[in-house]
């Protein structure tokens, strides 16, 4: 394993995650991965060699041993590592892709002070769904294997003493596994840290969404708030009425008076 390489993953997907995805990283660094590489493969290196059952009929041990074992915890604790890591792997690929079009577009366009992405790591927009969609993916990668763990292996343990009675056996033979209470162990030790990695991604989705709307909330507001702001009037015309330019004044209307040619005669009244 190329750990140079390795720890550069580490350090990109710890640089644009949350502090709950932080916890994540180091919980599926340590406990999970390491203890696979460490322990775990050492636990299982002989389960079919140590597989016995009380018969030398040629072909039933490895039948039995098919049968109660289809597909080893090793195995499927390495493919599972795999589905888990990619999306984290897929959020560094979309930020460098992000800084990688924000540099074309200032080798395109000069020094014009305008950008793309002022901070490409900022998880805005597309990177903010990739983000959750990797979330989304990891959680349902743990449940699926967690699924399949439960389904092969009957409450995540194994017994230490199977019957078989499928052919090429003569008759219902007793098999033996190797080491059944520390594979028990390991088990329910990875299950248990799959548990709280799925709950680690189920907290920080849950705090990503509510910051989005969160956001969303604020900036409505100050929105509203802009739109009800009264207009400011110039200090002193408080009150003035203003017209446009074909605006005409009303004539005040003049009383006729008795010196006025125009004015009628006054009826006489009589006594």
């Amino acid at each position: 394993m190329n750990w140079d390489l390795f720890e550069g993953l580490l350090s990109g997907v710890n640089k644009y995650s949350t502090a709950f995805g932080r916890i994540w990283l180091s919980l599926v660094f340590i406990f999970r991965l390491l203890v696979y590489v460490v322990a775990a493969e050492r636990v299982w290196s002989d389960d079919h060699k140590d597989f016995d059952c009380n018969t030398r009929q040629p072909g039933c041990t490895n039948v039995c041993f098919d049968h109660f074992f289809p597909v080893s915890h090793i195995r499927l604790w390495a493919l599972q590592l795999i589905l888990v890591t990619c999306p984290s792997l897929l959020v560094i690929m979309h930020v460098a892709y992000r800084e990688a079009k924000e540099q074309r577009h200032r080798a395109a366009g000069g020094d014009d002070g305008r950008c793309l992405y002022p901070n490409p790591g900022k998880k805005h927009g597309g990177l903010w769904w990739t983000y959750m969609l990797s979330l989304v993916f990891k959680a349902g990668v743990d449940m699926v294997f967690l699924y399949i763990f439960y389904h092969l292996y009957r409450n995540y343990t194994l017994p230490r003493l199977v019957k078989c009675e499928l052919s090429p056996c003569p008759n219902m033979v007793d098999c033996f596994i190797s080491r059944p209470t520390e594979k028990n162990i390991f088990t329910l030790f990875m299950v248990v840290t799959t548990c709280i990695c799925i709950l680690l991604s189920l907290i920080e989705a849950t705090y990503l969404i509510g910051k989005r709307c969160r956001e969303r909330v604020l900036a409505g507001s100050r929105d509203s708030q802009d739109c009800s702001l009264p207009s400011a009037e110039p200090v002193g015309m408080e009150g003035q009425v203003f017209h446009g330019v074909d605006y005409k004044p009303p004539t005040a209307s003049i009383p006729p008076t008795a010196s006025s040619p125009d004015a009628p005669p006054e009826e006489e009244t009589l006594p």
